[in-house]
């Protein structure tokens, strides 16, 4: 299967080309039309049995294994790529900058051109799969939740049966073409906080007349930042991260509430229930104390990504072998960085890999981090992405068989 990888550099022109100009035109939510057309054009001429949703401008493509041996019940395997961006405003020097005041700050448009190659793989050897692929394009990865979106409608059973396991791969700065991953627990789960503190407006000159919900909103900040701190479990972390803060719209206006949104990360049930109960008993109790009253909303966005541990080991192994043994590495921990590709695999079997693309060719200083404005990608790792997709697949069928 070596060959593979010689396969998916033939591609990396015009994967590179295809991924260049969805970053050019990045599109955010579930309503990506443009994006959609930019990839079924690329599907297009290829032998696939390609649907588009309802809920979502989703793609899902299915190609057929003609294998001689292929049997009538034949398993079935998806690989995912989300497309969606991000509202962030680009600030690269990359010469396919995106100008419209959206980003793929996140790398979507390395995982959507990555499982176009995946795709021309595999149908360029279709007669060697013994059973069928799932193609997941899919919209609304950023807080949108597409991949439920996606699953509602029928993803998971696109090929007449369900999908024996699901695999996908997300890229990050680093080592540039090295996998990482690990069994059961991979990334934290997601979940929003708002707090609004309730006060009585006035006159910015006249504080002892109004009840100042701002100065209680300060002081929450700070207690949510030293509750996870200082009375979370060290081994069973959270993050929690105040990033909206919203008041008065006039600078002479004391208002009558004040707003803080945050995001929370959790590796756990009982971390989860934790940081929901004392984040909320931290709200009342400081807004009690400044004559406020507060409104608490904890949302539960996104679960805890699990990897298979079997899965995880078996594919781990396979890249091994397709890769080569230094370019494969064990997570030792979690990382907290969330996906919704958590509800593929709580409902299948499966493996989310990480896959290193930072560049070489520009200083440290000058590259971000995933959602930064100024993060980019080295897009030479498409060849083999597309080909680690393709293998997992086909080996995976293989190996369903051989078990049967």
């Amino acid at each position: 299967m070596h060959d593979l990888i010689a396969q998916g550099q033939t591609l990396l022109p015009e994967l590179q080309n295809l991924r260049r100009s969805l970053h050019a035109d990045p599109e955010i939510g579930l309503d990506l039309p443009r994006t959609q057309a930019v990839v079924l054009a690329a599907l297009s001429g290829l032998d696939l049995e390609v649907t588009t949703g309802e809920g979502a401008t989703s793609v899902i493509a299915v190609l057929r294994g003609t294998h001689p041996n292929r049997p009538a019940d034949a398993p079935a395997v998806l690989l995912r790529g989300d497309m969606d961006a991000l509202p962030v405003t680009e600030e690269t020097d990359e010469p396919f900058a995106s100008t419209n005041g959206c980003m793929h700050a996140c790398g979507h448009d390395l995982h959507t051109a990555g499982l176009v190659g995946a795709a021309r793989l595999l149908h360029a050897l279709r007669d060697r799969l013994v059973g069928d692929i799932v193609f997941m394009f899919q919209p609304g990865e950023e807080g949108w939740n597409g991949a439920s979106v996606m699953i509602d409608e029928g993803v998971l059973d696109a090929a007449g049966t369900r999908v024996i396991a699901a695999f996908g791969a997300h890229v990050l700065p680093g080592p540039r073409g090295v996998v990482a991953t690990r069994p059961g627990t991979l990334q934290a789960g997601s979940n929003t906080l708002r707090v609004t503190i309730h006060g009585r407006g006035g006159h910015g000159s006249q504080p002892q007349t109004a009840v100042d919900p701002v100065p209680a909103l300060a002081e929450l900040v700070t207690a949510l930042q030293n509750m996870v701190s200082r009375r979370i479990d060290a081994f069973d972390p959270i993050a929690l991260s105040v990033t909206q803060l919203s008041a008065s719209d006039a600078i002479n206006v004391i208002p009558a509430s004040a707003t803080l949104g945050a995001t929370v990360r959790t590796l756990s049930d009982s971390s989860l229930d934790i940081v929901r109960t004392r984040s909320k008993q931290l709200a009342d109790g400081i807004a009690a104390a400044h004559g406020c009253s507060a409104e608490v909303d904890f949302d539960v966005q996104y679960p805890v990504t699990v990897n298979d541990d079997d899965e995880t080991a078996w594919a781990m192994e396979e890249l091994r072998f397709l890769l080569g043994e230094d370019r494969v590495k064990l997570l030792e921990q979690p990382i907290m960085p969330s996906e919704d590709f958590s509800f593929v695999l709580a409902a299948v079997p499966g493996t989310y890999l990480m896959l290193g693309a930072e560049r070489t060719d520009v200083p440290a200083e000058r590259q971000g981090n995933n959602h930064s404005p100024f993060v980019i990608f080295d897009d030479s790792v498409l060849g083999d992405q597309a080909a680690l997709l393709a293998h997992l697949a086909i080996e995976r069928l293989a190996k369903a068989m051989r078990m049967s």
